[in-house]
């Protein structure tokens, strides 16, 4: 990792916040688009050719569990890529993390069909998402603290550090665009013997543009006062950046883990259970919940600057207390806008549900990286992030499926999303709030 680093060109002037901000969009858009594309094919396509049964939710629910899978390998890549970006550096640790998404996407255009090579196929679709998982472990946190460390005044770092986080639902709205685009200008057979194809190639593509703006962005000045610091000292005290964040500040990785669970359990029962719903329970034609998708995820993209500069005004608390409150009432009101079974209920239901997310993800990279100091801030990060996922994001999908074949109701998958809005509720009133705080100052800090 630290030749990489040495073999990136250097800058003379430091980078431009928009230019930062800009390659950290586009670099965890393009991650994201690889990343969900697999979660909405798992959907419409895997199922189908690579989980063959008799019972269509039976298949749906094997291709959920590989999706599930690729969480299992994110706080993997929060450690291991996150102890590099304390160590090494935020910038060629994102670096590497993009090419390994973009090659794993890439290679799932061209593996056969269960038909053709059997057991092997879901195999090697499980390998592949795994290390898609792997990569996005350690995306999010570098990513954040690009921007973040970039702007040390907290006047604006709402809004800076809420950049990245647009990444998600514009790479969302893009994998979900280019199979709506794909399925409905192609029969349905073609689609599903080759068209979803298409989607996944494209990620090269996207990996080469990603790339080039990521090679162009600085180092962050406050790693990089760090590390000369430590050069200066001869210390070793960084040797193991996750040794010292989980006995200094496990604190923090709690409130941080706990800050996501509304907010990662309702993101994909938003924009991945409702194609489920809407195609498998509701019996309606799969680009009725591409649709409503698309509008929820674009909504997002548009709120989520808009709420950090409010955040930036009111305090982190009161936002992230804000939308906790904001899923425990969705979480039910969701499905009686499913229920219509009309194209504007459905619309209204994941517009709504994505309108929550905004405005978590507004404040949180903010919040995440006012939580650790440098020495620990990618691993803290990033392992806080990821564990989130693994425990509310990676198994909403299949609990939701499964609560409703249990009860029949979508009822039932609201009272689990609203627990996990009191999860995060209760876990940020253990917060201080950090809108004043400068990430400089945490490094004085005693442990």
């Amino acid at each position: 990792m630290t030749e990489m680093t040495e073999a990136l060109p250097r800058q003379k002037k430091p980078s431009s916040l928009r230019t930062v901000a800009a390659s950290s969009l586009a670099g965890t858009a393009v991650e994201w688009y690889d990343f969900f594309l697999y979660g909405t094919a798992a959907a419409l396509v895997f199922n189908k050719l690579y989980f063959p049964t008799g019972d269509p939710a039976v298949g749906t629910m094997l291709a959920l569990g590989t999706f599930a899978a690729g969480f299992l390998a994110r706080p993997l890549g929060a450690i291991v890529l996150g102890h590099y970006g304390d160590k090494h550096g935020r910038r060629a640790t994102l670096v590497a993390s993009l090419l390994l998404m973009g090659i794993a996407t890439a290679l799932i255009a061209f593996i056969p069909p269960y038909a053709a090579i059997g057991v092997t196929a879901p195999l090697i679709l499980l390998f592949l998402r795994l290390v898609q998982g792997f990569a996005l472990g350690g995306e999010w946190g570098g990513a954040v603290l690009l921007v973040s460390e970039h702007s040390n005044d907290s006047s604006r770092r709402a809004f800076w550090a809420s950049w990245p986080n647009v990444g998600p639902p514009l790479g969302n709205l893009m994998a979900a665009g280019v199979l709506a685009i794909l399925a409905a200008v192609m029969p349905e057979g073609e689609f599903l013997a080759w068209g979803w194809r298409i989607a996944f190639g494209l990620s090269a593509l996207l990996v080469v543009i990603g790339l080039v703006l990521r090679l162009y962005v600085e180092e962050t000045p406050l790693f990089k006062e760090a590390q000369l610091k430590r050069e200066a000292e001869n210390s070793t005290r960084n040797k193991m950046p996750v040794r010292t964040l989980f006995r200094h500040h496990w604190r923090q990785i709690l409130i941080a883990t706990g800050s996501r669970m509304g907010e990662n359990a309702g993101f994909y029962i938003y924009s991945l259970f409702i194609i489920t719903y809407v195609t498998e329970i509701l019996g309606q034609q799969r680009q009725a919940g591409l649709t409503a998708v698309m509008i929820g995820q674009g909504a997002a993209v548009v709120a989520i600057p808009l709420l950090a500069i409010y955040a930036d005004r009111i305090g982190r608390k009161p936002m992230l207390i804000g939308a906790s409150v904001a899923t425990m009432i969705w979480a039910f009101a969701i499905f009686y806008f499913l229920n219509t079974g009309q194209l504007w209920g459905i619309i209204v239901a994941a517009v709504g549900g994505l309108l929550i997310f905004a405005a978590y993800s507004s404040v949180i990279g903010a919040f995440f990286s006012e939580l650790f100091p440098t020495e620990v801030r990618y691993s803290g990060t990033s392992i806080a992030y990821n564990l989130a996922s693994l425990i509310a994001g990676s198994l909403s999908p299949i609990i939701a499926l499964a609560l409703y074949r249990q009860f029949g109701s979508g009822y039932a998958i609201g009272i689990y999303l609203a627990f996990m809005g009191l999860v995060s509720l209760v876990s940020v009133l253990f917060a201080k709030e950090t809108k004043d705080i400068k990430l400089s100052d945490l490094d004085a800090l005693p442990r």
